[in-house]
């Protein structure tokens, strides 16, 4: 049974057809850059859990066009970290795991987007990064916390403090995502994944998911009220402003640290 419903106002859609949800980036003409309608309709998109009884054994991240996602739409989601952070935590709590499928590059709030599934499978084409720095802005608790589960310390800084793009290789390299493949056989690649994940037993799925994700929460209870304050003073400073102002323009940002 195929069950397809856009989500947004044509910015996600959702097709489920057997055991296989799919949520498609469709913002092709913005990068797929996640505005507060694109952050909502992807929520969406993860709702209903499925039952017990239902015949869904993974969920799919796809998008739409050359770019996987650019990001938050600095045009108007900036300061928007609670949404974000609701959206990535739905994605990686979800019971069953979560695939993503990155065409091309993955920046920022994209990078995140994918880090929080639960595979990656990347065309040789991609790029990943945190270009925060570059514009005068700062990731919370929450979402340096994924950096440093799957990446470890030495890569969580590579891609935070310089912020440059790091291409799909490397990153596979790393140990930051599952597989990286050539352009041409990413559906494939894909497909091959996902397959397996179907065969596999869905209480066991289930059940190494919930485990993974319970024993890697012990970073949560650590005091970070500090460095929290930290990012907030950072996104409301005129450093951040001139960043965006500058990236938008398409120069070099002049930052005088205030």
């Amino acid at each position: 049974m195929t069950d397809q419903t856009p989500t947004g106002p044509g910015t996600v859609s959702v097709q489920v057809d057997g055991a296989v949800r799919t949520v498609t980036l469709n913002r092709p003409e913005k990068s797929n850059a996640m505005d507060a309608d694109m952050l909502r309709a992807l929520e969406v998109a993860f709702n209903p859990v499925p039952g017990p009884a239902a015949e869904e054994r993974v969920a799919v991240i796809r998008a739409e066009g050359r770019v996987f996602c650019s990001g938050l739409d600095l045009r108007g989601s900036l300061g928007r970290d609670q949404d974000v952070e609701k959206l990535f935590h739905r994605v990686e709590t979800w019971p069953l795991p979560v695939v993503a499928v990155v065409q091309g590059a993955a920046i920022a709030g994209g990078n995140e987007l994918a880090l929080h599934c639960d595979l990656v499978v990347a065309s040789e084409e991609a790029r990943f990064g945190m270009s925060l720095a570059q514009v005068g802005l700062a990731p919370s608790w929450f979402l340096t916390k994924k950096l440093l589960e799957v990446g470890g310390p030495v890569a969580t800084r590579e891609i935070l403090l310089l912020g440059d793009p790091i291409p799909a290789r490397r990153m596979a390299d790393l140990g930051l995502i599952a597989r990286c493949v050539p352009a041409a056989d990413l559906q494939a690649e894909a497909d091959k994944v996902i397959d397996r994940l179907v065969r596999n037993a869905p209480l066991s799925l289930k059940a190494m998911k919930a485990t993974i994700n319970r024993e890697m929460t012990f970073r949560d209870g650590i005091f970070h009220a500090d460095t929290e304050q930290m990012v907030r003073a950072a996104i409301k400073s005129a450093d951040a402003k001139e960043g965006v102002r500058a990236r938008m323009e398409r120069r070099d940002a002049r930052f005088t640290g205030e």
